[in-house]
């Protein structure tokens, strides 16, 4: 009995710390709320962290659940996953300190802002917010619970965007007077007749805060060019560049004052459930006279972010990460090696810097919101049809008719 209970005690390397491992008490525990095609290209990035343990995935839809539970758990070689069809049971759970937030474009705001009063951090999945109120409400929350909050905006964390902050910022482009920013052009989807909704697939939780509609394929599958579920290309990409136009003038916390939105080519209703624009041209003006252009056009491979000053330009392609220039000659400034966009490492790396320093991320809740302004209130002018001015402090436009389209009354229960 002396000689069992002399027995040395072996405790893995990875539950002290040791050989480079980070014991579970110091690891960051994550739960994943909506598992789709973005998750599951993101989540590899967050598992490569040592730092961080996945623990608990939700989904609207059991075929996900499904197969993040096997993602993850295959990643650390054991069974701890724990699956949740409703995301509020996961920010239940008390053990749960962060949130990845990767759902749909409906789902995005009002799930970081139960989020952040279920006491969790959050790394949310752009665009941020479905309405412009919500984003502010959304920037309230988190400044009352003191969440840690970073936007999935990570080109601010990408290297070729960085490079061209910086050659903005060094005055190799002279004063900057035009951003120029491009998305795709929006498909115009035909009519179809609804269907049973699939097994598994908790489809009211999946429309969440939207009005309620019959389950159609071509609406569901394709709920980026709605104006219910998503509203649109300049909203769903376009926030990416508005984004880095605010990083890189230096207006992350405030916008521009003036907003119009023309070259407008929609889907004909008579054929067409889509309702969101095929092309369209969006412009806004800064205080300081810098103007900004989103144009809707061509195809995906064509996107890019483009800074105009009086003496040069630079532009990043987005499908590509090139960068182009005039005068060329700054170019040769750039370091080689630089990861893409792809890669959302350095992003999530700021995120955790953040929470454990409880120090505002590079992409938080106030930055994200006001890059997203700018493509709400773009949707907004194109809806009323007019030029409009806006005042960045109140967050309060010139005409009536567009204050109504800055908030939404969301589908009961989802009312905060």
């Amino acid at each position: 009995m002396l000689a069992a209970s002399a027995a040395p005690l072996i405790v893995r390397a990875s539950v002290l710390g040791l050989n480079g491992a980070v014991s579970p008490a110091n690891r960051i525990v994550f739960g994943g709320i909506g598992i789709g095609n973005r998750a599951r290209a993101i989540l590899p990035n967050f598992l490569a962290f040592p730092e961080i343990q996945f623990l608990a995935v939700s989904d609207a839809r059991a075929d996900r659940l499904k197969s993040a539970k096997v993602m993850v758990d295959g990643h650390y070689g054991n069974q701890d996953c724990q699956v949740y069809p409703d995301f509020r049971d996961l920010l239940a759970q008390k053990n749960i300190d962060a949130v990845l937030i990767a759902t749909g474009n409906r789902w995005h705001g009002l799930a970081s802002i139960y989020a952040a009063q279920a006491g969790k951090d959050v790394y949310s999945e752009k665009p941020v917010t479905l309405t412009l109120r919500e984003g502010r409400t959304l920037v309230d929350t988190c400044r009352r619970y003191g969440t840690i909050y970073q936007a999935g905006t990570q080109r601010r964390s990408t290297e070729s965007y960085m490079f061209a902050r910086d050659m903005i910022r060094q005055g190799k482009i002279g004063k900057v007077h035009t951003v120029e920013m491009q998305v795709w052009d929006g498909p115009a989807i035909p009519h179809a007749k609804a269907e049973p909704v699939p097994a598994g697939w908790n489809y009211d939780l999946w429309l969440g805060q939207t009005p309620w509609r019959p389950f159609v394929p071509g609406r569901v599958n394709a709920w980026q060019y709605f104006w219910d579920t998503a509203e649109g290309i300049q909203a769903d990409m376009g926030c990416h560049y508005t984004d880095q136009m605010q990083w890189v003038l230096g207006m992350d916390h405030t916008g521009p004052v003036e907003f119009e939105n023309e070259g407008l080519v929609m889907p004909d209703p008579e054929k067409h459930m889509s309702d969101t624009p095929i092309t369209a041209t969006g412009k806004c003006r800064y205080a300081n006279g810098v103007t900004g252009y989103m144009y809707q056009r061509r195809g995906f491979a064509d996107r890019y972010l483009k800074f105009i000053g009086d003496e040069g330009w630079i532009q990043v392609d987005d499908h590509t990460d090139a960068v182009t220039a005039e005068p060329k000659s700054m170019l040769s400034l750039r370091a080689a090696g630089g990861k893409s966009w792809a890669d959302a490492g350095s992003h999530i790396r700021n995120l955790l810097d953040g929470i454990r320093s409880r120090t505002p991320t590079t992409c938080n809740q106030e930055v994200a919101h006001r890059a997203m302004s700018i493509c709400q209130a773009w949707n907004i002018a194109l809806r009323v049809g007019r030029k409009l001015k806006w005042d960045p402090v109140r967050e309060v436009f010139d005409v009536p008719e567009a204050n109504r389209l800055l908030w939404r009354e969301p589908r009961a229960p989802w009312r905060i």
